[in-house]
């Protein structure tokens, strides 16, 4: 596969952060994906989120499974850390890396197939444990990398690209976050950029697991009637053991209202997606009346966006497990190997 790098040269007169980092130095590689697609919006505000608050670069890890989703940490933070894992796994990867060195600024990347099918047990223990982690799941509802099936997020009801209607009830992932302990809990539309970017930044300085749901359009996958979240791109057929795929350029979905408010916004189908963002009253510390806030909403169809929940006085992971002040990746032999006398101990306060 060949990348295209974006140049090096960075204008003299752009504006830098506490740190001396101007925006171009928290992007990364020219993106891959579908032309509009939501999920280049999201790496669009993780840059904008990392560059204001002025996390130096090298700082950061960043960790994703398989799936469109997890290309993108290839299209922001070129100069940070990062580990592809395989199919469903980041989590895990992820709790490792944390141990070894909480020092760094932990984001994960995931999509709806890789973390709620292959990965839903990967997701349920690294939420329970409160690991220190920025945890966004771009959410389109389909299999992208696979041509477009149904992912667990799907609606029910709505179409396939065959014209085959989804029978199954679908998981949500904020809900299924606050039940497995996330200590702070968000939703919010890949084009919103203006409510985005503030919810990252209050994620990546939250202390403990932090979700974020990303309502995040599939540009080549929503061609089909009752679709709500993607559509189906035109095949073109030379003969039967080749066909090429053409993928039609479409301009991003942006949307932009204020809280409080409900906002209907047309997909590339023609289809409509209810966003409705929580009220400046909204008690984001009461985790009860967060779930039933979710569901009420979505009994009328509308999805949920903004701080949905926050835990102020959350311990993660290192605080629950009692470790050491220093990174166990800074640790000598002396701390690592102890000794017998010392395993000795350890062994009988197990009797």
């Amino acid at each position: 596969m060949t990348y295209i790098a974006k140049p090096k040269l960075h204008h003299p007169a752009l504006q830098t952060n506490a740190v001396g980092f101007t925006r171009r130095d928290y992007e990364g590689r020219i993106s891959t994906l579908c032309a509009g697609c939501g999920h280049d919006s999201i790496s669009a505000s993780i840059i904008q989120a990392c560059w204001e608050l002025s996390i130096e670069p090298h700082r950061v890890a960043k960790l994703s499974g398989i799936g469109c989703s997890s290309k993108t940490p290839d299209y922001f933070l070129g100069n940070s850390h990062g580990f592809n894992t395989v199919h469903g796994r980041m989590p895990s990867v992820a709790t490792g890396a944390n141990a070894a060195n909480k020092d760094l600024c932990f984001i994960g990347v995931s999509g709806d197939g890789d973390s709620l099918s292959i990965g839903f047990g990967q997701f349920a223990h690294a939420i329970r444990r409160n690991v220190d982690m920025l945890y966004i799941c771009e959410n389109n509802g389909v299999y992208g990398l696979t041509k477009g099936q149904f992912s667990a997020t799907a609606d029910k009801g709505s179409a396939s690209k065959k014209g085959v209607a989804n029978a199954d009830s679908p998981l949500d992932t904020a809900s299924l976050a606050l039940l497995m302990g996330a200590s702070l809990v968000g939703r919010s539309f890949s084009g919103d950029k203006a409510q985005l970017v503030p919810l990252i930044k209050a994620a990546i300085n939250h202390r403990g697991a932090a979700f974020i749901d990303i309502v995040s359009p599939c540009v080549a996958f929503n061609n089909h009637p009752g679709s709500t979240k993607s559509y189906d791109y035109v095949r073109a057929h030379n003969e039967a053991v080749n066909r090429l795929d053409i993928i039609e350029g479409r301009d991003e979905i942006t949307t932009d209202y204020a809280a409080g408010t409900s906002v209907h916004v047309q997909q590339h189908d023609g289809t409509w997606l209810r966003l409705h963002k929580v009220d400046t009253s909204y008690d984001a510390t009461n985790k009860i009346a967060a779930m039933n806030y979710i569901q009420e909403h979505q009994a009328r169809g509308e999805v949920v966006t903004g701080l949905l929940y926050v835990d102020p006085k959350a311990e993660e992971l290192h605080a629950n497990i009692n470790t050491v002040g220093t990174p166990f990746n800074k640790l000598g032999e002396k701390e690592l190997c102890p000794g017998s006398a010392a395993l000795a101990k350890l062994n009988a306060s197990m009797r």
